[in-house]
């Protein structure tokens, strides 16, 4: 294997691993905000009370993925220099800012407020426990912000200059912040994180109404769930999802088309649903596709004509497409699954019905991996996609990689984060698992005990 594919994989790996956290502790945040606004507005102290101990049986598990979300993602800033130094060099006049904002910024929010919302409930009013609970939620949405917006750079990049040394520099901080495609992937990037926690939750709470105990927070973990669920799962869709394609297919056609496997242009193109890549004949085999649906999302037309990638240079194909492709359709079959499953959740609820009906709590259950899942294919979606760029239209990934590490270098290291990050699974799960089973109850006689 090539010293470049390995730091490909490397990054890969550390970031992906990475990503399975901050995903949770973002959609988290809001879920946190809305049981402790419950709590404030909640006229019977009972149930109020009900509401405060679920925020802080969250909040447990936020302060877990937090923390390794933190360990997880200092190699990443790291990686930069020893793997991607070309690249460092030459745009850390541009990413450098908004990587700096989110550490120095909202990254510090976060952590400063997130010590309050755990330490301080008796400390603060309610109100102010509520307000800290708002700003980690605030400092966790920014940074994921500024952590979009550098990546969006890399996908679309504007407000900049050339040098003469061939490095780049920021000519319109505006711009960078304003770039169209940083917006449209936010929003579909926070909206995909409350999918990850709506499931989550929705998942304890079906275990503990499964398991006949907890009944209070399983019908509330329940209930928030799949109310925040049906939300995101929507706007998963509509409108972050349609404009973000459609800004894609404008900006990123190669991308486009190499997702759907269209190798040909056509006019009244059609969406594949499902079928197997032949790169070598350029066909799909045993395809299922919806005739001129692929027109009519991108153009609004089904007599459009979409671009293939025979209308494009070979050098200039996304790289490892049949990877490209079945992520995409990955993401996009669990999607639609969630939109499913949460849509008879929600058709249970409002009928009463959901807390009895076992066969939609164990789907519910044993879904809870799959957002992660169909995060990851996006995540590789776009990223495969943008190949063979680094930085789209400007530097090939072949040009940005580290030229004095070795291959055998980059190895030893991958090796020695498959070991530690196998360490850091494990803590996780113990953590993860021990706080579940002990349930809210005795989350809240401990935490009384406590303050006693």
């Amino acid at each position: 294997m090539d010293t470049l594919t390995l730091h490909r994989i490397h990054f890969g790996f550390t970031i992906t691993y990475h990503y399975l956290f901050p995903q949770l502790t973002m959609g988290l945040a809001l879920l946190i905000v809305v049981l402790k606004t419950l709590a404030l507005r909640a006229s019977d102290p009972e149930t109020a009370a009900q509401y405060d101990v679920a925020s802080r049986f969250w909040a447990k598990i936020f302060a877990i993925n937090f923390l390794l979300g933190v360990v997880t993602g200092i190699p990443m800033e790291f990686q930069f220099g020893t793997n991607w130094s070309e690249f460092s060099r030459r745009t850390g006049g541009v990413i450098g800012m908004p990587l700096a904002m989110e550490g120095i910024f909202s990254f510090f929010l976060e952590s400063a407020f997130l010590g309050l919302f755990l330490f301080g409930e008796k400390r603060l009013s309610r109100r102010m426990h509520w307000l800290s609970a708002v700003l980690v939620f605030t400092g966790s949405w920014i940074s994921g912000f500024f952590i979009i917006v550098t990546n969006a750079w890399m996908q679309h990049p504007v407000g900049y200059k050339l040098l003469p040394n061939g490095v780049f520099e920021v000519a319109s901080f505006r711009q960078l912040l304003l770039n169209p495609w940083a917006w449209l992937e936010y929003a579909h990037n926070m909206c995909a994180a409350v999918v990850t926690a709506s499931f989550v939750m929705a998942a304890v709470g079906a275990l503990y109404l499964l398991q006949r105990r907890e009944g209070p927070y399983g019908r509330i973990f329940v209930k928030l769930g799949v109310v925040a669920g049906i939300i995101s799962c929507i706007l998963q869709v509509f409108p972050t999802g349609d404009l973000h394609g459609k800004y894609m297919a404008k900006n990123q056609p190669t991308a486009i088309a190499a997702m759907e496997g269209l190798f040909h242009s056509e006019k009244g193109a059609g969406m594949v649903l499902m079928g197997q890549p032949d790169y070598d004949s350029q066909t799909i085999d045993n395809p299922l596709v919806v005739n001129k649906v692929l027109s009519f999302l991108i153009y609004g037309t089904t007599a459009a004509e979409v671009q293939g990638l025979d209308h494009f240079p070979r050098d200039q194909w996304p790289s490892t497409l049949p990877l490209l492709f079945y992520s995409y359709h990955i993401m996009v079959g669990l999607g639609t699954w969630f939109a499913a499953i949460m849509g008879v959740a929600g058709l249970l609820l409002w009928r009463k019905k959901l807390y009895s009906a076992r066969w939609v709590l164990w789907c519910l259950l044993l879904s809870w991996p799959l957002p992660y899942i169909a995060t990851t294919a996006g995540w590789m979606t776009a990223e495969i996609g943008r190949q063979p760029w680094l930085v789209y239209g400007l530097i090939r990934t072949s040009a940005g990689s580290s030229s004095h590490v070795s291959a055998g270098n980059s190895l030893f290291t991958l090796l020695g984060f498959l070991g530690m990050y196998t360490v850091l699974s494990l803590l996780w799960i113990i953590l993860v698992y021990n706080h579940i089973q002990n349930g809210p109850n005795e989350h809240n006689h401990n935490h009384h005990s406590l303050t006693a």
